[in-house]
Formats: C-alpha cells, sequence, structure tokens
C-alpha cells in the first residue's frame, strides 16, 4: 500500500470508537506512519458503553488510552449555547452531528499537546462534512498541528477491502448476532443520523425499525405527557419545577420526547463539500427545546432584538454546519446572542402528543414583556390610546403616498 505520508511522525492521537473503521486505522497508522498511536474515546452521551473501547486498544498494544466522559460539558459548552441562538440548519436539521465535532477536536488536540504527539487522525471520509469540521476546529486551536484523514490516503474503499485488513492483521471484529444495519449512524445526547442503504434514494421510505429513540407517533400514547421547562438567561435548568444539569436536561427530554414519538426528520441536505446528501434524524430533546426556547423568548425578547436574531440565526447555524464553531465570526455572534439572552427567564408548558410538541403556556414573572392592560380586547381604561394608531400609519404610509402619486395614470 503506497501512501504519500508526511514525515517525522513519531506519535498521533486517534479519534477511536473501537468499530471496525478505527480499529483498522489504528493499526494502519502503526504501519504505514510507523508511529506510536494514542487513543481517544468520548462519551458525548450517545448511549454506547464505551469501556470496551478501553480494552480493545489494550490489546492492540496501545499503551495511552483516554476513555472521557463529556455529556455534561457537551450539553451546557456546545448545545446549549447553540439552541439560544434557535439554530436550524436549511429550515429542519438541528445540527446533532455537527455540534459534536468541536468538542472532539478540541480534546484531540489537548490529548495532542498533554503526550507530546506531532499529529491527530481521524476517521471521517473524504465525502462528508466531518472532515472539514474536525480539521477546522483543530487548526483553529493548534495552527501547526498535523492531521491524518486515513480515508484520503489509503485504497481500502469499502467494507470487504476493510475486513480483509483487519484480517490480515488479526485485528478483531465483534460479529454481532442478528441482522446488520445497513445505515451509516452517529449518536450523541442532541441526535441519533441515519444514512446509506435505502435512504440512498430519495424517494424511498425508511423502514420502520430503523428508528431507535422514538416510538412511531401512530403508535405512541393515546394520552398526551404534559412537561414543564424552566428557563434560566435562555437555558432550560428544570423540568416540572426540578433542577437538572444540562447533561441530566437532555437525557430527561430525550426519554418523554422518544415515547411520544417526537423529534424524526427526514431531509436532503446540502453538505459543504458540494453534494445533496439524505439523512434521517431523530432529535427528541432538541425539537422540545426549540420549541420551548422560542416560546420564552416570545414573551421575553424585545421584537427587533427577536427579529435581529432570525435574521442572524441562519448565518450561525451555517458556520456550525460548516465547522466554523472556533471561528472570530461565530464566537462574535454568540457573544451578541448571550447578551440577548440576560432577560430570557420563566416557564413554559408543553403538550407532547403522537409526534407534536404543542405550546399551552408561557409565563415569566420576573421579565414578561407582555402587557394584559395594553394587549386586552376588553376596556383597557386609557391604559392604550387607539387615535395614536392614525398619526402612526399615516407616517409610515408617506413614502408610499408619495410613490403612488408619482405613478397615477398618464406620467409613464
Amino acid at each position: 500500500m503506497k501512501v504519500k505520508k508526511m514525515k517525522d511522525i513519531k506519535k498521533v492521537v486517534l479519534a477511536y470508537s473501537g468499530g471496525l473503521d478505527t480499529s483498522v486505522i489504528l493499526k494502519w497508522l502503526e504501519e504505514v506512519y510507523d508511529c506510536e498511536v494514542v487513543t481517544f474515546t468520548a462519551d458525548v452521551g450517545q448511549g454506547e458503553e464505551i469501556e470496551p473501547a478501553r480494552a480493545k486498544a489494550h490489546a492492540m498494544g496501545v499503551k495511552e488510552v483516554y476513555i472521557e466522559t463529556l455529556k455534561e460539558e457537551f450539553a451546557r459548552d456546545y448545545v446549549f449555547p447553540m439552541f439560544r441562538a434557535n439554530a436550524i440548519y436549511e429550515g429542519e436539521y438541528l445540527l446533532g452531528t455537527s455540534i459534536a465535532r468541536p468538542l472532539i477536536a478540541k480534546r484531540l488536540v489537548e490529548i495532542a499537546q498533554e503526550t507530546g504527539a506531532d499529529a491527530i487522525a481521524h476517521g471521517a471520509t473524504g465525502k462528508g462534512n466531518d472532515q472539514v469540521r474536525f480539521e477546522l476546529g483543530a487548526y483553529a486551536l493548534n495552527p501547526d498541528i498535523k492531521i491524518i484523514a486515513p480515508w484520503r490516503e489509503w485504497d481500502l474503499t469499502s467494507r470487504e477491502t476493510l475486513m480483509a485488513y483487519a484480517e490480515k492483521h488479526g485485528i478483531p471484529v465483534e460479529q454481532k448476532l442478528g441482522k446488520k444495519s445497513p445505515y451509516s449512524m452517529d449518536a450523541n445526547s442532541l441526535h441519533i443520523s441515519y444514512e446509506g442503504g435505502i435512504l440512498e434514494d430519495p424517494w424511498a421510505e425508511p423502514e420502520e425499525d430503523m428508528w431507535l429513540w422514538t416510538v412511531s407517533p401512530e403508535r405512541a400514547p393515546d394520552t398526551p405527557t404534559y412537561v414543564e421547562i424552566g428557563f434560566e438567561r435562555g437555558d432550560a435548568v428544570a423540568i416540572d419545577g426540578k433542577p437538572h444539569s444540562p447533561g441530566q436536561i437532555m437525557e430527561v427530554l430525550n426519554e418523554l420526547g422518544g415515547a411520544n414519538g417526537v423529534g424524526r426528520t427526514d431531509i436532503v441536505e446540502n453538505r459543504y463539500v458540494g453534494m445533496k446528501s439524505r439523512g434521517c434524524y431523530e432529535t427528541p430533546a432538541g425539537t422540545i427545546l426549540l420549541k420551548a426556547h422560542r416560546a420564552i423568548e416570545s414573551l421575553t425578547l424585545d421584537r427587533e432584538a427577536a427579529h435581529l436574531k432570525d435574521e442572524l440565526m441562519p448565518r450561525y447555524a451555517s458556520l456550525v454546519y460548516n465547522g466554523y464553531w472556533w471561528s472570530p465570526e461565530r464566537q462574535l455572534l454568540q457573544q451578541m446572542i448571550d447578551a440577548s439572552q440576560v432577560h430570557v427567564n420563566g416557564s413554559v408548558r408543553l403538550k407532547l402528543y403522537k409526534g407534536n410538541v404543542i405550546l399551552v403556556g408561557r409565563k415569566s414573572d420576573s421579565d414578561s414583556l407582555f402587557d394584559e392592560r395594553i394587549a386586552t380586547f376588553e376596556d383597557d381604561a386609557g391604559a392604550y390610546n387607539q387615535k395614536d394608531a392614525e398619526g402612526f400609519i399615516r407616517l409610515n404610509a408617506l413614502r408610499m403616498r408619495i410613490s403612488g402619486r408619482q405613478k397615477r395614470p398618464g406620467r409613464g
């Protein structure tokens, strides 16, 4: 296997799952680069046991193995700031995969510094967005870091060639009993994604047994589930009056949403590298949080501040999707967004029913801008002078009246 490789690589930190791809990469790095490999496995709430990755890495001769639980950091420092922006890509995607990559890139770079490694490596393919997200993040945090992306270098282009390589080099590969999932999947506490298989035909309906986190809306309970979410400075802090950490918020809402068929999405998205790709996503907690956050903002945010946020949101979402989390412009936007959240305090009540998230109430004892005396359709006892509207309307109509006079018949 001839590879044009970087020189002077003595130690590499590999983002390692313990699966077929990254296990092959581990051995390939040792073989091709003749270097020591440090493995890093992160628990970002994907719902899988990660300790087996430690045993497998040790079995393959790895001396330095990092296994870290990052669920709280992920929710607190990445998911929650993004939801303050109400970020959603192309109108539907809640950015579940995208938002996990900056944290993983950060830890790869930090571990490289801690261990004296020369480079980092990842298992993202040359077709997808993740290669961009990992590497933009790594370069932003360490401009001199070296990055190895095996899928852009080697000639192992299919599962069959990977299996053959694993067999040749004695790499243990678990053969799970039962039907193997035909989908490429990624999961964390915000979502689980599915790509490939029959989903490569945009006309094909996903199989019901594909969905792992949510019950089918048709089979969801006939009785709705009510949930109250408390907010402080734009972040969810309590469920049904009970305080929770960010990680716990995600866990509870995923469970409630999944049981009621909430959070399924089937989209064709525009990847940053230029192609269109179909993906199916389950994002129960995120779907609930977005609805709730917009509801409490509707009560507490000034109109023009809210509209400005909405104008900037697509830009923010694209920055996250394309891998620019650590860019100056995303951080600048975040400062503005965070400043807007100072008064976003209160509670939102929702009804979860057969795939729907239905808003039924919102309140803020400290920061509500809703003035019932002014908004009422009943006698407002002089709180609002309706005669003021006449001048307001005439002034706003002035430019259109002038323009209208210029367009009278016969004036061209």
